[in-house]
């Protein structure tokens, strides 16, 4: 398998996406809580600035298997400056910043039984 891409130039706006490292949030919190914090995000994340579709991109892209989200990124034309997507950047320079908390789980998330 190896290294057959290795040698071509990489394009910089085309990094590949990964999950975050492990974080831990400030208190342990509920799955349901991990829920309603995303929720708020994404429901305030557009009156941020930048546009309503790189939101959504990013949003499908933050809850979508790895290869999915990145074909989501490309498709929408999204400059993934960080490769865990917490910083990101459309094509007119506008900034989108995305908190761990929306894209992995913590590692001090509380199991219910």
């Amino acid at each position: 398998m190896g290294c057959a891409g290795s040698h071509e130039k990489v394009d910089e706006t085309s990094k590949k996406i990964r999950k975050p490292k492990a974080w831990k949030h400030s208190e342990a919190i509920t799955r349901e809580q991990l829920y309603q914090m995303r929720e708020e995000f994404w429901d305030t994340a557009p009156h941020y600035g930048g546009r309503k579709e790189i939101w959504d991109a990013l949003q499908a892209a933050a809850v979508a298997e790895l290869s999915l989200a990145q074909a989501i990124v490309d498709s929408a034309g999204v400059i993934v400056q960080n490769p865990d997507l917490t910083v990101c950047y459309d094509e007119r320079g506008a900034k989108y910043e995305l908190p761990k908390y929306v894209l992995s789980e913590p590692t001090n998330l509380i199991r219910e039984s």
